[in-house]
């Protein structure tokens, strides 16, 4: 029996993986979608990324302009893409929505289960089934957390300040820590909550119980962002580094001067 046994499993080894499905909550309502329906999608071409920034390579994908499956969302909208993972990034709907060829595009990269792409790593996955790419990302300055790959769901929300009060710095809190803010939602809420607040089950709590300012040496909680793995090396290690071509100095200093002031706001303490 053993010899069969062997070759039954080489036999499903070699199968294609199963198609996967899309899940998506707007305005009109939900709607499912597989890759094989995707795929067959008369508006799907073939794409180059010549600067995959999940891959670190050139990247080729089926691809569907994003704002195609976007029906009944406004520029003004926020919307969200939930990972396997729990990464969940937060989503301005105006870029998602171009459609002219110059400047950023955003466009959903489909998974053929015939074809799977290559695995992130030693016994991991892929970054399908579904991958938020973009066209031309330096004209729209968007950064890596905008890229956000193994999607199952992406929905229509609320936006941050109103879903999530206890994000918010205080009311007279100078222009800095005002823009940090929005540093903060743009790289670090894919990952992270704070004060306990956030979609993301990714990574720790920037807020409690403790703000890595009250635990980190400025200079080297600065080194630790730009490149975790250099101050740290950790084989679990997931955090990416933002290099300045990513998140610029004078953004550092704001997005530190928001988490500074926010390790005097800690939930419960108003």
């Amino acid at each position: 029996m053993r010899p069969l046994a062997t070759l039954a499993f080489l036999l499903i080894a070699s199968l294609p993986l199963a198609a996967a499905e899309l899940t998506l909550e707007l305005p009109g309502g939900s709607r499912r979608w597989s890759s094989a329906e995707l795929l067959a999608h008369p508006q799907t071409r073939s794409l180059s990324i010549p600067a995959d920034p999940t891959y670190r390579r050139e990247m080729h994908y089926r691809v569907l302009p994003l704002a195609v499956l976007l029906e009944g969302v406004r520029p003004g909208d926020h919307l969200q893409a939930l990972a396997l993972d729990g990464f969940a990034a937060e989503l301005p709907a105006a870029p998602l929505l171009r459609e002219d060829e110059d400047g950023a595009r955003a466009w959903l990269a489909i998974e053929d289960p015939a074809a799977p792409w290559p695995e992130l790593g030693e016994h991991k996955a892929s970054a399908g089934p579904f991958y938020l790419v973009w066209s031309d990302p330096q004209a729209g300055d968007i950064g890596p957390e905008q890229w956000p790959f193994q999607i199952a769901r992406i929905r229509l929300l609320a936006s941050v300040a109103e879903r999530f009060p206890a994000l918010l710095p205080a009311a007279d809190a100078d222009a800095d820590v005002q823009a940090g803010l929005a540093l903060f939602q743009k790289h670090c809420l894919a990952c992270h909550r704070l004060n306990g607040q956030g979609d993301a089950r990714f990574g720790p709590d920037l807020n409690l119980p403790y703000n890595p300012t009250e635990y980190f040496h400025e200079a080297f909680l600065r080194r630790y962002i730009r490149d975790p793995q250099g101050l740290r090396q950790w084989s679990q290690g997931r955090m990416p580094g933002f290099s300045a071509a990513v998140l610029a100095e004078d953004e550092l200093d704001r997005l530190l001067a928001y988490l500074r002031h926010m390790a005097g706001r800690k939930a419960g303490s108003r």
